[in-house]
């Protein structure tokens, strides 16, 4: 009778511990995913070069008039 207590004793421990151990990892995770936002939030994509090109053709055609 007592082996079957200490039994449930250690599944229910193992249970918590399991519980927990998932908890603290989403939190971590949240945690990560807070920090990482500013570094995505202000990202700026470069002009492509095809439209600095136009511009740039569109410019010596009007100087060259």
């Amino acid at each position: 009778m007592e082996t079957l207590i200490n039994f449930a004793a250690l599944a229910m421990t193992t249970i918590v511990g399991l519980f927990s151990a998932l908890a603290l990892e989403a939190l971590l995770l949240r945690g990560v995913f807070a920090l990482m936002q500013p570094a995505t939030a202000a990202r700026r994509l470069a002009p492509p070069s095809i439209a600095r090109g136009s511009q740039l053709v569109a410019k010596a055609c009007s100087q060259a008039r």
